[in-house]
């Protein structure tokens, strides 16, 4: 198993003033699996990505990934975490502006102490899959919203990792980019990718091979999309 989520819950606020977001959370992954997660404004979505991707950690509740318990792991562990083994897509692209897109999709290796040799073929590799291989020395100012949203997903697989979360990937794209975003994301589920989408859109979420649903900081669901 991939993931394991064990009765999560999370609140913010203080002892007095709680505020409460995730309730009694449970879910569970296998490897090469790919799930949507769909849910309005303000239904926990987000502050659940957050918390699967070692963002945040839970207020209760036991979070296994690889079967490992990281539920209270310390700043340092969920850095490495993120770094080696999960890879993240944002809406807003997240991209540095004054680096060229290779440069980018490089960034979380160096982080990783790969070699600069390495670094650089194993970012052109990603932009290759994801259709940019003309488009590697151009600057995040000279691409489109699509091509952003590309580097961005190259810059997530090129640490070539256990789990892919994305969160309203195609929320800042027009319907035609936004098609091409997702062909992307079907492409890496059928070379073995595991992936999970945070989304609004009905759209969007039927292109995962399973759907939950979550509101009001409860997750149900998981039937075949």
């Amino acid at each position: 198993m991939l993931i394991r989520l064990e009765h999560i819950e999370k609140t913010y606020g203080t002892p007095d003033h709680p505020v409460p977001v995730l309730h009694d959370v449970n879910f569970a992954m296998r490897e090469g699996e790919y799930y949507a997660i769909m849910g309005p404004s303000g239904s926990g979505k987000s502050t659940l990505m957050n918390i699967l991707g070692y963002l945040d950690t839970p207020t209760g509740g036991t979070y296994f990934f690889e079967d490992v318990n990281n539920s209270r792991a310390s700043d340092a562990k969920m850095a490495r975490i993120r770094n080696e083994k999960i890879g993240f897509v944002f809406q807003s692209f997240h991209l540095l502006q004054r680096r060229r897109a290779w440069e980018n999709v490089a960034l979380p290796l160096m982080y990783g102490n790969v070699p600069k040799k390495e670094r650089r073929e194993r970012a052109e590799a990603a932009l290759i899959e994801v259709g940019l291989k003309d488009r590697m020395d151009f600057y995040p100012t000279q691409l489109s919203g699509g091509q952003c949203q590309r580097v961005a997903i190259a810059r997530a697989i090129c640490t070539q990792p256990k789990l892919l979360l994305a969160d309203e990937p195609t929320g800042a794209l027009d319907s035609r980019s936004g098609q091409q975003i997702m062909d992307i994301f079907d492409s890496l589920h059928a070379r073995g990718m595991s992936i999970i989408m945070i989304t609004h859109e009905l759209a969007v979420a039927e292109r995962a091979k399973r759907m939950m649903h979550i509101y009001d900081g409860i997750l149900s669901g998981g039937e075949e999309a």
